[in-house]
């Protein structure tokens, strides 16, 4: 445990400070008026803690508020509104222990980043694979004399040719590893490569591009981290998956930021086994 309690402003200070601005209420304000909405004031923080609701509930904002007070590492841009940074300042924290170095938020637009930086490299592999295509063509067809050492490399690369495939030679010739690793491999990937042992992070939705096997495996990643690694996380998500994790304490924004009392009472959860429930007979045809 790192980070034992945050108090955001709340409700009273929020409107003195709309009060003071003299000016319309309306999303320029941001993140002003958003917790309120959902009663969050306080948080008391368990080596696991998920923030739970729906889309615009404001847990996002919650995960940034926390993020920036503490000063966190992030990999990507974000964008905030000319209030956020008063509004950080009129937040409280209370801290069992210093946050360590290596402690981060992360969010999708990292894990997005990252695909777009995979995408990019996978289409220069793609336009560098035409080319050893055509490379495979003329190498078969040359005649060629060894005129010093230094043409030995190419020397290899006509056998390497002319006794395998066009495939096998492009494959040998190239990064094939990115194509084959999936978006949803890749973005497991980021989060085991990302988050160091004994630190404090904030994942906000790490669920999306993840398949539900991917989920699965990220549940069992993110309960070894805190079960072993000596980590404290602050997750927000809609994940099933994530909201089973053992021991997590989750405080259901839908619900005026109560803390639930299990994660099998939470709506979303309940439309999913609604769901399944009603198609039963179906899994035994």
């Amino acid at each position: 445990m790192y980070l034992d309690a945050f108090y955001f402003p709340g409700e009273e200070a929020e409107s003195d400070f709309l009060f003071g601005l003299k000016t319309t209420y309306d999303q320029s304000v941001y993140p002003y008026g958003i917790l309120p909405r959902v009663g969050l004031n306080e948080i008391f923080f368990r080596p696991l803690t998920i923030l739970y609701g729906g889309n615009g509930s404001g847990k996002s904002t919650a995960l940034n508020v926390i993020a920036e007070k503490l000063r966190l590492e992030r990999s990507s841009a974000w964008n905030h509104s000319r209030f956020f940074q008063d509004y950080v300042d009129r937040c409280r924290v209370s801290l069992e222990e210093a946050v360590p170095g290596g402690s981060r938020i992360i969010t999708s637009d990292d894990v997005f980043d990252m695909m777009l930086d995979i995408r990019c490299m996978n289409e220069g592999i793609d336009r560098k694979r035409e080319k050893l295509v055509e490379d495979y063509f003329d190498l078969k067809r040359e005649k060629f004399q060894i005129r010093s050492l230094q043409d030995l490399d190419h020397l290899r690369r006509i056998n390497q040719a002319r006794s395998k495939t066009l495939s096998r030679f492009v494959a040998g010739e190239s990064v094939n590893s990115l194509r084959e690793r999936s978006n949803g491999e890749s973005a497991l990937l980021y989060f085991q490569n990302r988050m160091e042992m004994d630190t404090l992070c904030l994942l906000d939705e790490p669920e999306n591009s993840l398949s539900p096997e991917n989920q699965l495996l990220l549940a069992d990643f993110l309960t070894e981290c805190v079960r072993y690694g000596g980590n404290q996380l602050v997750i927000s998500t809609h994940s099933p998956f994530l909201l089973s994790l053992p021991g997590a304490k989750i405080i259901n924004l839908d619900d005026h930021s109560r803390v639930a009392e299990s994660w099998t009472h939470l709506k979303n959860i309940r439309v999913y086994f609604d769901f399944f429930l009603n198609h039963a007979e179906e899994f035994h045809e």
